[in-house]
C-alpha cells in the first residue's frame, strides 16, 4: 500500500547499528554478521532453553467462539471479546525462536491496569500519549492502555528506521509537537534520543512500560470513548512533506477492519498471519495488529530489524505455523529472492503452500520483482496464485482496493507515448510498454472517482487524480485545519495518486507531484530510477530522479546515483553508462550526479523520500563525488 515487530535490541545498541539494519533492508550492507547461510535456515525453531518453560504460540482459532470482523463499537470492545479466547500475538527473534506469547486476555487484563494508572497519575481523556513503535508486548500494552483510558496514543517510529541520527530527532520532535503530546513513553534503550528531542517541551513523563506500571492505580477509572471518538493519531511517512497526523475514529477503524478482514483478505476460521512490518507504519499497525485484534486472529511477529538481518526468517516462520496471510512491500520478496538465489534448489526446510494471501503494498509493485520471488520459492509450495495486490493510505487508516484471493496478479503493459499523455492505452509489446500491476477493486463501504485536473470524472484507462469517500475516509489531520482543507473536499478525500480503470480494477501510476515535465513531455521518476536499477551494481533504491534550475532558470532532469566504486575511472563509466541507459530507455538526456552510499534518505516505511533528497541536495546536506568527464 502506499503508504509497504520486537524483542528489545541490546541496550548497547549503538547507531552504527541502527543504520545497518535498516540498509540491510535495501541490500546496502554486506557485513558478514548480516547474512544468513542455509545452515541456520535449517536450524529448527526452538522455544526456550532445556529448563525453561517451553512456549506454544497461541492457536489459530478457539473453539465455540464465534468469529467476528470489527463488528463493535471501539477498539476496547474488541479487544474485551478477543479477550475471551484463545488467540493472540506471537514474537519470535531473529533465528526464528519464539519468545513471548502475549494472548489476548493477558492484553486486555494488562491494558486495563495500566490504563486506571495513567487515569491517576492525571492524564485525562482526550490527553495524546506517544509511543516509540517497537515490536514488543510492551507497545501492544500501552497502546491499548490508552485506549481505555480514553487517551490518543501516537506511534512513532524507531530509530532504526532512519540512516542519520539528526534527521530521527526531527522527526519524532516535530510528531511530539505537533500532537501536543504529554508523554512519550518507549523501550529503555531509545530514550536518550527521545530526551534530546523532548528537551524543550513540557512533559510529564518520558519513561517505560515499567514506570508505568509503578504507577498507583489510586482513583484511576476507564474511559473506553464511543464510536465518534479518537482512537490514534497515525503519522504519514512524510515522503514528500513534513509527516501530519492522520486522526482517526473507533468508528472509521472498525469501518476499515471489517471491510479489509471480510472481503479483502476473506479471513476465515482458523486464519493466521505473520508480519515483520513495523507498528509505527499504516500497514503493520492496521493491517498487522488492530486488524487481529478487531478479527481474533493470531499473529506472528518477527522484528523489523531482524528481518533485515535475516530476511528468510519471515519466511520459516510462515513455514513452521502455517500461516495463511503476510505482507510486504517489494523490496521484502526481492530481498528474499536474493538470498535464495545463492542456495541450491530445496536447501531450506520451508513448507509455503498454506500462504494464501501473500500482499503486496507500501510501494509501487514491480512485477518482475514478484516474479523471481514466484520461482525462486516455487519449489516450497509457494504458489504465483497468493500473490494480492492492494492499495491503500492512511487517510483511510488502511485498505481502500484489495485483489481477489487466489487471482494472483493482473500485470497490464501500456504504451509509453499514450502514458505522456495520460492514457493507458495497451502497448504492442513489452518493449514499448511500462508494466502495471492493478491493485484490486475498491472495498464495500468506499467508493471511488478518477478525475482530470478540472474536476471532470474520466472513464476507462484515462489517467487522472484519484479521489476516495466513504467510511473509512479521515475526519482531517490532527491540528491542521488548513492540510485538511486541501485534501477533504465534500466528503471526498484527494489521495495525490494518479491512477486509471481497467473494468472495476484500479491501477496506481504513481504521486501526481512527482511527476517531472521534462521538454513538454510528462515524465516518471520512477521509469528513469528503474532504468538505473538494472545496471549492474546498482540496485533499488540507489538512485533519485529530480528536476534542478539550473543558472539561467531552466529545469534540468537530474539523477541522483548511490555510488560504490571509489576509483575515478570506475566513477566515470557508471555515470556514462546511467546517462546512456536513461536515454535509451526514457529517452531523455539527464544529468548525473554520483553521491556517497546510503546518502539517499528512505521514508519510515522504507520508500524513497524523493522530494527530501532533492531538499537535501541542494542544501548540500548531499555532497556529489567527484567524478571525471567521460
Amino acid at each position: 500500500m502506499r503508504e509497504a515487530p520486537s524483542t528489545p535490541v541490546p541496550r548497547s545498541i549503538c547507531w552504527s547499528f541502527a543504520k545497518a539494519a535498516i540498509f540491510v533492508i535495501f541490500g546496502e550492507l554486506t557485513h558478514p554478521g548480516f547474512e544468513v547461510t542455509t545452515r541456520e535456515m535449517q536450524k529448527p525453531i526452538t522455544s526456550a532453553s532445556a529448563d525453561a518453560p517451553v512456549l506454544r504460540p497461541t492457536p489459530g482459532h478457539t473453539p465455540n467462539l464465534e468469529k467476528r470482523f470489527a463488528d463493535f463499537a471501539t477498539l476496547p470492545e474488541s479487544l474485551d471479546y478477543a479477550g475471551r479466547g484463545d488467540t493472540g500475538f506471537n514474537f519470535y527473534s531473529a533465528r526464528g525462536a519464539l519468545e513471548k506469547v502475549l494472548p489476548f486476555r493477558e492484553l486486555r487484563d494488562d491494558a486495563k491496569s495500566h490504563a486506571l494508572r495513567l487515569s491517576a497519575a492525571g492524564i485525562k481523556p482526550g490527553d495524546r500519549v506517544a509511543l516509540l513503535a517497537a515490536t514488543s508486548p510492551e507497545f501492544l500494552k500501552l497502546f491499548f492502555a490508552c485506549q481505555y483510558a480514553g487517551v490518543i496514543p501516537v506511534p512513532m517510529p524507531l530509530p532504526t528506521a532512519f540512516g542519520r541520527r539528526e534527521a530521527y530527532i526531527d522527526q519524532i520532535k516535530g510528531q511530539m509537537t505537533s500532537s501536543a503530546a504529554r508523554m512519550v513513553l518507549g523501550p529503555a534503550e531509545f530514550l536518550p534520543f527521545v530526551q534530546e528531542a523532548a528537551k524543550d517541551l513540557s512533559l510529564a513523563l518520558v519513561g517505560t512500560l515499567a514506570d508505568v506500571a509503578a504507577l498507583p492505580e489510586g482513583n484511576g477509572t476507564l474511559n473506553p470513548g464511543r464510536p465518534g471518538d479518537l482512537s490514534y493519531i497515525q503519522y504519514s511517512s512524510g515522503s514528500t512533506r513534513f509527516p501530519t497526523g492522520v486522526m482517526v475514529t473507533h468508528a472509521t477503524l472498525m469501518a476499515n477492519c471489517h471491510s479489509m478482514n471480510k472481503y479483502g483478505a476473506r479471513n476465515t476460521e482458523g486464519e493466521r498471519a505473520m508480519s515483520w512490518l513495523p507498528f509505527f507504519h499504516d500497514m503493520g499497525l492496521v493491517g498487522f495488529m488492530l486488524g487481529g485484534v478487531t478479527s481474533q486472529s493470531s499473529i506472528d511477529y518477527l522484528p523489523t530489524e531482524d528481518f533485515a538481518r535475516r530476511p528468510l526468517t519471515w519466511l520459516k516462520i510462515i513455514s513452521d505455523n502455517g500461516a495463511s496471510m503476510s505482507y510486504a512491500p517489494s523490496f521484502g520478496y526481492e530481498l528474499c529472492a536474493r538470498r535464495v538465489s545463492t542456495m541450491s534448489e530445496g536447501a531450506l526446510d520451508l513448507d509455503l503452500s498454506k500462504w494464501r494471501v501473500a500482499g503486496i503494498g507500501g510501494e509501487m509493485i514491480k512485477p518482475h520483482v514478484m516474479q523471481s520471488f514466484a520461482a525462486a520459492f516455487k519449489p516450497y509450495g509457494f504458489s504465483e496464485k497468493a500473490f494480492n495486490a492492494s492499495y491503500g493510505l492512511a487517510e483511510c487508516v488502511l485498505a481502500v482496493s484489495f485483489s481477489d484471493t487466489g487471482a494472483g496478479l493482473l500485470v497490464d503493459v501500456i504504451d509509453k507515448e499514450a502514458l505522456e499523455d495520460h492514457r493507458a492505452v495497451p502497448a504492442a509489446n513489452e518493449t514499448d510498454g511500462r508494466a502495471f500491476v492493478a491493485c484490486g477493486k475498491i472495498l464495500p463501504g468506499q467508493r471511488g472517482e478518477i478525475r482530470d485536473e478540472n474536476g471532470v470524472v474520466l472513464g476507462q484507462r484515462q489517467i487522472g487524480h484519484l479521489y476516495v469517500a466513504g467510511d473509512s475516509v479521515m475526519e482531517g489531520y490532527f491540528n491542521n485545519p488548513e492540510e485538511t482543507a486541501e485534501v477533504l473536499k465534500d466528503g471526498w478525500l484527494d489521495t495525490g495518486d494518479l491512477a486509471y480503470w481497467i473494468g472495476d480494477e484500479l491501477v496506481i501510476v504513481g504521486r501526481a507531484k512527482d511527476m517531472m515535465i521534462i521538454n513538454g513531455r510528462n515524465v516518471w521518476p520512477q521509469d528513469i530510477e528503474w532504468t538505473v536499477e538494472h545496471i549492474e551494481g546498482l540496485k533499488s533504491g540507489d538512485s533519485a530522479a529530480i528536476l534542478l534550475t539550473d543558472a539561467s532558470g531552466a529545469e534540468r532532469a537530474t539523477i541522483l546515483v548511490q555510488c560504490r566504486p571509489s576509483e575515478p575511472a570506475d566513477r566515470a563509466r557508471v555515470a556514462a553508462e546511467v546517462r546512456a541507459r536513461v536515454q535509451e530507455s526514457v529517452g531523455i538526456a539527464c544529468d548525473v550526479v554520483l553521491v556517497p552510499p546510503r546518502s539517499l534518505p528512505k521514508t519510515s516505511s522504507g520508500k524513497l523520500a524523493r522530494n527530501r533528497a532533492k531538499k537535501m541536495f541542494i542544501a548540500g546536506e548531499i555532497v556529489a563525488l567527484e567524478t571525471p568527464v567521460s
